[in-house]
């Protein structure tokens, strides 16, 4: 636990805004703590422990904010912490919060939601450059700092993200009584967990912690598998992505390049980059997990040798899917079928895929690009649905035919592996304009 609230800490990069990447893991923790004030059983009995673990969150905090006063050893942090009194001021501060909260909030419903809609509402702020940029503003002008220069890149808050999905997975699990009973420990090491605080991959609480209490002695054999791991993510990380990042699609180059050829080979790379970056990462953070006791759920299975869009997006970004799948496809569709609505199957199925592929989207940035690319697979995954359904009852069986068996598994690969691809164009560039001159480019119509 120690060792990742001191990594979040280390890794959050520096902003514009004075003292702003010390007061981000702060607001983190804080959120950590009150999420698990919401979520215990009210008869919750391991009262000294937590107690211990919260006093230990708070020695760390304070620990990091001293490292100001080492000179030439400072600091843990990208820029010097604030003032010591500031940082007791806030401890305190949140430590009576979660006082109060301790005694009025467990297991309420309104507060769940409450702290629900807290956290997708930073997420959203921070994700939409105009709030961002209001963010920003008002945090300068409480630092006496230049509010006309704020912009939306003043606020980097490394890892909210996945620490959000994994905060409402616990809320909505307490919600539906699916949360084991957490120590403060556990949870916050659940959530600030350093191999995958800022890219994943998003693991359930309940199978988490089931490898955290689980003895644990590090073999030979699970040193060199965690050691492979990790060195084939730092080869596709940093060898492969960033040399195909030399020459990948992107909002500079797309529009300077006017051979259809070059265009194609750009938009190929920047599918391949994005592939090696992200499961790059995936392979580092698994790899650590492994010297840390913890098997981390994989996030990719060759995605671009799949047969069908739903097969892709069963091996992309795989806990991703799962959790939008668990906690707003599965929720919505349920709903949309009940009896009062009578609504048709078709229709119900495709309004869950749209809205769920544009949320997934919108994850990623809330801009048009960015809900078209969501779209685009929302899409596409309807159309093959009912493609399916359409064929499943027409076509042969074609166990006994292997050859058309395979050259129908082939072109089913390609024509998946394209689609993906071209939906990369919405994904890399960042006007709606700017990709549709890019397909009329690709297609010798431009």
């Amino acid at each position: 636990m120690v060792a990742s609230i001191l990594a979040i800490y280390w890794l959050q990069p520096s902003t514009p805004i004075r003292h702003l990447d010390f007061w981000l893991p702060t607001v983190c923790m804080a959120l950590t703590i009150l999420t698990w004030i919401l979520t215990r059983p009210k008869d919750n009995s391991d009262v000294r422990s937590n107690l211990t673990t919260g006093l230990v969150i708070a020695t760390v905090i304070l620990l990091i904010g001293l490292t100001r006063y080492l000179g030439p050893v400072c600091c843990l942090t990208p820029t010097r912490p604030p003032a010591l009194y500031q940082i007791a001021l806030a401890v305190v501060l949140i430590t009576l919060f979660v006082i109060l909260a301790n005694r009025i909030a467990p297991g309420k419903v309104g507060w769940i939601y409450g702290c629900t809609i807290l956290i997708v509402g930073l997420f959203a702020a921070l994700k939409y450059d105009p709030l961002t940029i209001l963010m920003s503003m008002a945090l300068r002008a409480l630092n006496s700092q230049a509010v006309e220069l704020a912009s939306a890149f003043d606020i980097r808050w490394l890892g909210f993200s996945y620490v959000a999905f994994r905060l409402i997975h616990t809320l909505c699990d307490r919600l539906s009584g699916r949360l084991p009973d957490l120590t403060l420990k556990d949870f916050t090491i659940y959530v600030i967990f350093f191999p995958t605080f800022s890219a994943g991959p998003i693991d359930r609480v309940q199978r988490f912690i089931q490898d955290l209490h689980r003895p644990f002695q590090l073999s030979t054999d699970t040193a060199l598998n965690g050691g492979k791991r990790i060195f084939l993510g730092i080869f596709s990380k940093y060898v492969l992505a960033d040399g195909l990042a030399l020459f990948a699609l992107n909002s500079n180059n797309s529009s300077q390049v006017n051979s259809m050829g070059w265009l194609w080979v750009m938009t190929y790379a920047f599918a391949l980059r994005i592939f090696f970056d992200f499961s790059g990462y995936t392979d580092i953070a698994i790899g650590m997990g492994h010297l840390l006791g913890i098997q981390l759920p994989e996030n990719f299975e060759h995605p671009y040798l799949k047969q069908n869009l739903t097969l892709f997006w069963n091996s992309w970004h795989m806990t991703l899917a799962q959790w939008f799948r668990a906690y707003f496809f599965n929720p919505l569709t349920r709903a949309l079928r009940s009896d009062s609505h009578n609504i048709p199957m078709p229709l119900i199925i495709f309004a869950g895929q749209l809205s769920t592929f544009i949320l997934i989207g919108l994850w990623h940035g809330i801009s048009w690009n960015y809900a078209i690319w969501g779209a685009w697979h929302g899409l596409g995954l309807f159309l093959h649905n009912r493609w399916s359904d359409l064929l499943r009852s027409r076509v042969p069986n074609l166990e006994s035919r292997p050859r058309l068996k395979q050259l129908v598994g082939l072109g089913g690969t390609l024509l998946t592996f394209h689609y993906v691809t071209l939906g990369w164009v919405w994904f890399a560039l960042s006007t709606p304009a700017q990709s549709w001159n890019t397909f009329l480019k690709l297609f010798g119509m431009a």
